[in-house]
């Protein structure tokens, strides 16, 4: 196992020592409470889109995230040897329950619990107390553009910007000769990201499901082509057209294939699919990307629930096991968990995909929601 040296922990100390010092006026300073079992105390949270905020704002939200990097992992060493901050107990989490939480019914309620864990890990470990954004998407795809401005709208993304956003693409690495197969198609990057808030993040765990200590850099491979195959209006509003939650589940994660990504794969691999972090099935929370994605793909998901509340609030299927549509289907008593080590306060909580089917229970919502088919009983989507 690698050690760092006196030296390398010092400066490591000092970096988030220095980081702390630059955002305290950016963030306030609270502490967890006692309440109910999402720690929920009457107050909604309402997510907006990543561009909607002021400067400040996003700096805020990059801020809490850099903050949960630089507190010490509660997960042991023993257990994941690489882990050395809050943010890669998320990351170990997710790597360690890979196989049961993608491609099975439980999928979104999973993820959605998983995004709202960050968010109140912000807010009480790091005094948090602004919004947690989405990205929207199909504002930076449009399919009806020629190649070359389709790709140029996705790099300008206000979500790649290089001084308040996540930065930009990473250099290009080719594919190695012979896995050409395995890339998405217009693959653009895969180098560490140049700029942006975390430009110095590192990466400790992995690749795949490797738990060693591997620091490395976080690395961004754009494929804005294959990107907008999937993101674009008319996908989500495709999507917005399933009877039932099975469906719904089936549209949004497609499937391993990049012919049939869906768009929850279409964020992913458009991010950094082959050499950026977003495209490991395993590591990809560790690219601080992943929230904003998630957060809008629970958006797709809500409005879902929306446009035929009273049965779809509790509507839910799925095969329980990996892609296997002959296993049983998912129920509303599944369990869903954090592990022992990134919930905090309440790890192994008793949490079933039941508790987190309405979003008001978890204490936030969405200033806009999808449009639905058919039907006008939910805010139209617009800006």
């Amino acid at each position: 196992m690698a050690i760092l040296s006196v030296a390398g922990r010092r400066i490591a100390s000092l970096a988030c020592l220095i980081l702390f010092l630059c955002t305290a006026s950016v963030l306030s300073h609270g502490g967890g409470s006692s309440g109910d079992k999402f720690r929920c105390r009457g107050k909604k949270w309402i997510r907006r889109e990543w561009r909607t905020l002021s400067s400040a704002e996003q700096d805020k939200f990059t801020a809490a995230i850099n903050c949960v990097l630089c507190k010490p992992a509660i997960t042991p060493r023993s257990v994941c040897p690489g882990c050395r901050n809050r943010y890669d107990d998320l990351v170990y989490t997710h790597q360690q329950q890979t196989f049961n939480i993608h491609y099975v019914g439980k999928f979104l309620p999973w993820h959605r619990y998983f995004t709202w864990t960050l968010e109140k890990m912000m807010r009480e470990e790091c005094g948090f107390t602004s919004t947690f954004p989405y990205w929207a998407w199909e504002r930076d795809c449009d399919a009806s553009l020629p190649e070359q401005q389709k790709i140029d709208k996705f790099l300008a993304s206000p979500i790649w910007d290089g001084t308040h956003g996540f930065g930009a693409n990473g250099d290009f690495i080719p594919t190695p000769p012979g896995q050409e197969g395995m890339a998405p198609p217009g693959r653009m990057g895969g180098g560490c990201t140049p700029n942006g808030k975390f430009k110095n993040m590192k990466i400790n765990i992995g690749p795949a499901a490797a738990t060693a200590y591997n620091p490395r850099c976080l690395s961004r491979d754009n494929a804005p082509h294959f990107a907008c195959w999937y993101l674009s209006k008319n996908s989500t509003a495709h999507t917005m057209q399933a009877q039932n939650f099975e469906e719904f589940d089936d549209v949004v994660e497609g499937g391993p294939g990049f012919g049939i990504s869906g768009i929850h794969g279409g964020g992913h691999y458009g991010i950094g699919g082959t050499f950026g972090i977003m495209g490991d099935l395993y590591l990809s929370p560790g690219d601080p990307s992943f929230w904003v994605h998630h957060s809008n793909l629970d958006r797709v998901w809500h409005s879902w629930q929306k446009c035929n509340w009273n049965a779809r609030k509790l509507d839910m299927g799925g095969p329980t096991l990996l892609m296997d549509k002959t296993s049983p289907p998912t129920q509303l008593t599944e369990p869903i968990t954090m592990g022992q080590y990134a919930e905090k306060v309440n790890p192994n909580g008793g949490i079933t995909v039941k508790d987190v089917m309405d979003i008001s229970d978890l204490c936030y919502d969405y200033d806009y929601y999808y449009s639905c088919p058919s039907a006008d009983n939910v805010a139209p989507f617009s800006y």
